[in-house]
């Protein structure tokens, strides 16, 4: 019997899934996409899970689309576009979504990442977009996302050349988060995801759409988005809850001083 395409764990409020192809260093096929875009969908559904970690399993995050299978007429680049979208899926999980980038994240691997909301690199991880290598064009976001991640001409500088951008480079330009041995990679996204779940369930996703949202936005409808689903939402908190809240506020900052 072959293995499972992709892994689901759960511990506690936070889903630990993994690309697991690493003979083919988690290359995008068929059922791996769909795979992808099924395990989001259930996630989703499932209100015991807040947070969700995105790793690949072996050396690589994921190598993009499985140009063997491609290449051996069995798929089609048009074919890509399913119905079930795996990076629209992604996105269409609530919650936050670490990016836990263990290798390689080449071209579709890269737009994986780039759908996550926080990215943990391992010292081994690199980036490439080889679109235009390959001899397409980026369909799940990736020509829109990496300029207003890094920059529109060092986005340019990747796009336009297919070159690797080092972990330590993607931290440097704003791309990742931060960098770690590999040993310390899914530790480290496991306390990150902690962290997120002590914020008050309904305010840890209303705070990711409210920044998603806006992004999408010019910077004057998004002051004006924000303030209208702010006064929304805070007219519903009760001064007894600030209240209880604020002294666990106070206590968890007194813990971090003197850690």
């Amino acid at each position: 019997m072959a293995d499972p395409v992709i892994l689901v764990e759960k511990q506690g409020e936070t889903a630990l899934v993994t690309l697991n192809r690493p003979h083919a260093m988690n290359a995008l096929s068929r059922e791996l996409r769909a795979a992808i875009a099924e395990t989001f969908e259930q996630l989703e559904s499932d209100p015991a899970v807040r947070v969700v970690i995105l790793t690949g399993a072996g050396k690589a995050f994921c190598a993009g689309l499985d140009l063997k299978e491609l290449g051996q007429g069995r798929d089609t680049v048009q074919g890509t576009v399913e119905t079930k979208d795996p990076v629209r899926s992604i996105a269409r999980f609530s919650g936050p979504i670490i990016g836990a980038i263990n290798g390689v994240a080449i071209t579709g691997g890269f737009e994986l990442a780039l759908a996550c909301d926080v990215l943990i690199c391992s010292s081994e991880a690199r980036f490439a977009d080889t679109h235009g290598r390959v001899g397409i064009l980026p369909g799940w976001g990736l020509s829109q996302r990496l300029s207003r991640a890094i920059g529109i001409y060092r986005a340019k500088e990747l796009s336009l050349t297919g070159n690797f951008l080092t972990a330590q480079q993607a931290c440097g330009w704003g791309l990742a988060n931060r960098v770690v041995d590999p040993a310390e990679l899914i530790p480290t996204c496991r306390r990150l995801a902690d962290d997120m779940l002590t914020l008050v369930p309904e305010a840890l996703s209303g705070y990711k759409r409210l920044i998603d949202q806006g992004y999408a936005e010019s910077f004057g409808d998004a002051l004006k988005t924000e303030l209208k689903v702010s006064g929304a939402v805070n007219k519903s908190v009760r001064s007894a809850d600030i209240e209880a809240r604020r002294e666990a506020i106070r206590q968890r900052g007194q813990a971090q001083k003197s850690s």
